[in-house]
């Protein structure tokens, strides 16, 4: 095996895994230290391994960055060997013994490199789960924002649309109060007097139960004439009929779709001109 199959065989990076053999990690040991190329492999393949860990590194809570310390500083502290030597072993089996036993001690510390190395990685595994998280968070966050700032730009637009209806000569406003039943309930309904179209702001009409409508109606000569149905996209922004004449107008709640003839029980108001 020449050189650069020796790299390429994967023993550099279970040497610095803390997964090679002690025979191998003795063998790696002699190679580099009589072999430049086989050095540098293996400070090359520990460097990638930092860059690897730092890298991908993502500041966690202060709580998990503790906690995984502390597990780092249990894992880095060896249990104690106590090598056991026979009485009668020669002094060359004893000086063979001791070689074995440092290079597994090298080993045990190139495997506490690799657990913290893993522990690293998890960190910042941690930390990117944390990150995407708080994105995540910000994220929705956002969304509600732009969707509360859709709801006020709606709002402005119905009240400058008010505006422009107030402000228009041609607009004649009929305030409808509520009947009996419905003291506190309130509408203005908009008839442009040259165009003869109908609009309608109800926002202070209790909403509509489910399976039901408001029906505006029109009063032309003692008799109700529909006028259209209500719906909260059309308040004060789609005519809803239009109507070339009226004494007054009333509102009732009906079936969802309308009524031919209004029930009288359900009238909410009524305004005269």
């Amino acid at each position: 095996m020449n050189t650069k199959e020796y790299i390429s065989s994967g023993i550099i990076e279970s040497y610095i895994l803390g997964h090679a053999s002690p025979e191998e990690a003795g063998i790696l040991e002699c190679v580099m230290k009589n072999n430049a190329e086989v050095r540098a492999a293996f400070e090359e393949a520990q460097k990638t391994l930092e860059d690897l860990a730092t890298a991908q590194a993502v500041t966690p809570p202060d709580d998990l960055k503790s906690k995984i310390w502390n597990k780092i500083q249990k894992v880095q502290t060896p249990e104690e060997i106590t090598p056991v030597l026979s009485t009668d072993i020669s002094e060359v089996k004893d000086h063979k013994e001791n070689r074995i036993q440092e290079s597994s001690q090298r080993n045990n510390g190139w495997k506490t490199y690799a657990v913290a190395a893993s522990v690293l990685f998890l960190v910042s595994v941690a930390g990117n789960l944390y990150w995407m998280n708080t994105q995540s968070a910000n994220q929705k966050e956002m969304a509600l924002l732009a969707a509360d700032k859709k709801h006020q730009d709606k709002a402005m637009q119905k009240m400058n649309q008010k505006l422009e209806m107030f402000s228009n000569p041609d607009m004649k406003m009929v305030m409808l109060k509520g009947v009996e039943k419905h003291a506190d309930a309130k509408a203005m309904v908009f008839w442009d007097k040259k165009t003869k179209e109908v609009y309608l702001n109800a926002e202070k009409l209790p909403k509509a139960p489910e399976g039901m409508q408001y029906q505006l109606w029109a009063i032309e000569n003692g008799k109700p004439v529909s006028a259209g149905m209500y719906t909260e996209d059309k308040d004060s922004r789609i005519a809803l009929a239009n109507i070339p004449d009226a004494q007054a107008f009333a509102i009732t709640l009906e079936k969802e779709g309308g009524s031919k003839v209004p029930t009288m029980e359900n009238m909410f108001v009524m305004g005269e001109i």
